[in-house]
């Protein structure tokens, strides 16, 4: 035999499957066979679906961990992991027919194995006769000595691998083997789990593969058939011609059929979305069964306020402002998602709102996700509302400041006690802020609109906890105003954010220019850094985009990095040093990153647009919402490590004001996704076809995060299907008009509740 190329002889199955831990049955990091573990399950008793995943027999603390990474907590979220594929292992053949190449699928009894050692690769060879009715052929494992304790002569097994043929030699012809094969012995009335069948193969994790999750879901599947109850009503079922959801569930992990696993995936496909429709759908009804303060549109403030603007309104956010102050003058709470490409000027049409709502006599407040994105509506805002006799409070875990009319709109520091004082009694009009604006501390007198930026998911009982006026039995609403420059597809518009009402700045104001946006070979690197020294020398500046802060930040790499490590990334340090130290040692750079504490981020902001530094060395933190009109350039390094919806937001960095404005990108990975992405990134300046252009090539999951929601990726894979999507949307409607408490569905209804808590929406 010829050794020296066992390597070549690994046969793709086995490259998935053979992993050392896994095939070590009689080892303690396993669960055993599935006999063991169904028979450890009647030891104990789980009392539903929801009980802890460590709960089960033989899944300690290391394996518990490691299903966590997964997100597995629960049974029923263990049930609910599904396959991203399948391997057909079930075309069984006799040896005889095996042909050489061929990855064969082959059942027999073993008449003998044994291990011997190979000098020459220094490893362990172990070797097997299998014999059937027609044949009789050898098999080898390379560097697997364990196999010799789960196979033993006289076991009957079914193997798949690669028939394969070594070279001849002078004193031996060429011989034929079955190589590396994934095995499982014949001993159970259940059939096989790993071979011998259609095969999934679940998404993993580090010491955790698709056998050992095999060896786990069977027999709790099998244990649990009590725990398992249909929630969905039976007149779908039915009109839909779905699964049970017993026989789904088995079909999902161990199909019979490649046909029962289509059927099984739209069962579940329908189920998540119709779930996630009842929940977004019961707040939408919800909402419009609360009150709200009725806010009269005041046409003569208006007037005044867009005369006094330097600019003329778009069509578009006209159309916006009118749609939101239509909401508001209604007394039931307006739930509305103001969509607008980056540097659209959605703020302007944030401040008419505001500005109505005080000169109906209530208050307001506009929450920022981040102090420095805070910090700047603070400024824009006042400077937007400087003309009307108004005070503006200033709120965030750290400062505490106060802009009065009577002070000629000057700004001064407040003690935290006078700011909640003013908001309490009613006399500051809007308070502006981060999340510390809904501390238990902050109290407001007659609260009626509240503006959220880039956090869309703001509930009622998040609302009421902003009006807590304890005197009044019945307590307003407050209105709803969410904002984002983040591009939302159709489908996630439908799904994800159905509850609130949609306005769309689809144009950029007058007189802005195309940005010139190109990829730059590694070749080119060096003439772009000639150029932007010509655009700094003209007075403007430059936004460097990094992926990691410095050579310590870890994170997990996507598929598209492939084999290339993390540490391979641009950091924001390294970066730093070198264009200061290297590239442009005669210019002012800055840096930034989200581990500097507060002051110094708003200080080094506030330098650079001050203009005293050329260059600005960041990661991801400038994404949102930072504008510095007379930056010019947006350099982004591994731009293949951000999303589509990601990259166009840095670009909206650059662009906003008379002059030529540019976006480089530097991407190191060769990945098809990496230059379809980037493409579509060239010649679409629209957020939202790039959105729908992301959610084509890598899915919904790209484009918010789908791990902030916890949803299923099977869910988040069928949001490219806009007619499932609405028709799940409608029959969710009509059930709750039926039956809003559903009280004719109580397993269901315990479900959107379970559910609810697992997407946690808001």
């Amino acid at each position: 035999m010829m050794r020296d190329k066992f390597n070549e002889y690994v046969p793709v199955v086995q490259r998935i499957e053979c992993q050392v831990a896994d095939l070590k049955i009689g080892s303690s990091n396993l669960p055993g066979d599935t006999n063991n573990v169904g028979s450890a399950l009647k030891d104990t008793t789980i009392m539903d679906l929801y009980t802890p995943i460590g709960n089960i027999p033989r899944i300690g603390p290391v394996f518990q961990k490691k299903l966590n990474k997964l997100g597995i907590k629960t049974v029923r979220d263990l049930f609910y992991h599904f396959p991203h594929r399948y391997e057909d292992f079930s075309n069984l053949v006799p040896i005889k027919q095996a042909k050489i190449g061929e990855t064969v699928c082959v059942q027999g009894k073993i008449l003998s194995i044994e291990n011997s050692r190979s000098w020459k690769r220094r490893m362990t060879l172990t070797q097997a006769i299998l014999q059937d009715e027609s044949a009789a052929i050898k098999v080898m494992w390379f560097a697997q000595p364990y196999v010799i304790n789960a196979l033993k002569a006289g076991d009957t097994a079914c193997m798949v691998g690669r028939i394969t043929t070594g070279k001849a030699t002078k004193n031996s012809a060429a011989e034929t083997y079955l190589a590396n094969p994934v095995y499982e012995k014949f001993g159970t009335n259940e059939g096989f789990t790993h071979v011998g069948r259609i095969i999934p193969v679940y998404p993993e994790t580090q010491g955790l593969s698709s056998r050992w999750l095999r060896y786990i879901i069977k027999p709790l599947l099998s244990s649990l058939q009590n725990e398992i109850t249909e929630s969905l009503p039976d007149a779908i079922l039915k009109k839909e011609k779905f699964l049970p959801i017993k026989r789904a569930l088995w079909q999902m992990h161990f199909p019979d059929s490649k046909e029962l696993t289509e059927k099984a995936k739209a069962r579940f496909i329908f189920e998540e979305l119709f779930q996630i429709a009842l929940v977004v759908l019961k707040e939408k009804f919800k909402l419009k069964r609360s009150i709200a303060t009725s806010l009269p549109i005041n046409i003569n403030a208006i007037k005044k306020f867009t005369e006094s603007l330097p600019f003329k309104l778009t069509d578009s956010q006209r159309k916006s402002a009118w749609q939101i102050l239509k909401d508001t003058e209604k007394p039931r709470p307006m739930n509305r998602l103001l969509q607008g490409d980056v540097g659209s000027g959605k703020t302007v049409v944030a401040a008419i709102a505001i500005l109505n709502t005080m000169k109906a006599g209530h208050q307001a407040v506009f929450m920022a996700p981040t102090e420095i994105l805070a910090k700047q509506h603070f400024q824009e805002v006042a400077k937007l509302l400087s003309s009307f006799k108004i005070d503006i409070g200033f709120l965030t875990g750290k400062e505490d400041k106060f802009r009065s009319w009577k002070l000629r709109n000057e700004t001064i520091e407040i003690s935290r006690k006078k700011i909640l004082e003013k908001a309490e009694n009613g006399k500051l009009p809007l308070l502006i802020g981060t999340h510390a604006l809904i501390q238990d501390k902050v109290k407001f007198g007659d609260l009626a609109l509240v503006v959220l930026d880039e956090q869309h998911r703001f509930g009622v009982e998040q609302r009421a906890k902003l009006c807590r006026d304890s005197r009044l039995k019945i307590r307003p609403i407050p209105h709803l105003l969410s904002m984002t420059a983040t591009p939302i597809p159709r489908t996630l518009a439908l799904t994800i954010y159905g509850d609130l009402d949609l306005s769309l700045i689809s144009e950029l104001p007058k007189g802005r220019k195309k940005i010139i946006t190109k990829v730059i070979p590694p070749d080119e690197r060096q003439k772009t850094y000639a150029f932007i020294r010509k655009e700094i020398k003209k007075g403007r500046q430059v936004f460097v985009i990094c992926p990691r802060i410095d050579p310590g930040t870890k994170a997990k790499l996507g598929k598209e990095q492939g084999k290339r490590s993390w540490s391979e990334a641009k950091t924001v340090k390294e970066e730093y040093e070198k264009l200061d130290k290297t590239i442009f040692p005669d210019l002012k750079i800055g840096m930034l990153h989200g581990k500097m504490k507060v002051k110094e981020k708003e200080n080094i902001m506030r330098d650079f647009k001050n203009k005293k530094a050329d260059i600005l060395v960041s990661t991801s933190v400038i994404e949102v919402g930072i504008n510095v009109p007379n930056a010019t350039v947006m350099l982004i390094e591994g731009a293949e490590r951000f999303g589509l919806a990601q990259l166009h937001q840095f670009r909206g960095r650059v662009g906003r004001s008379k002059f030529q404005s540019y976006c480089f990108l530097f991407a190191d990975s060769p990945a098809k996704t990496t230059r379809l992405r980037l493409k579509a990134l060239l010649e679409a300046e629209d957020g939202f076809k790039l959105a729908e252009k992301d959610l084509e090539i890598r899915g919904p999951g790209a484009l918010d995060g789908k791990r902030q929601w916890g949803i299923p990726d099977l869910l988040m894979s069928s949001l490219k299907d806009i007619a499932l999507v609405e028709k799940t949307r409608i029959m969710a409607k009509e059930l709750l008009e039926s039956d809003f408490e559903l009280k004719k569905y109580p397993l269901l209804k315990e479900r959107i509740r379970k559910f609810r808590e697992r997407i946690h929406l808001e």
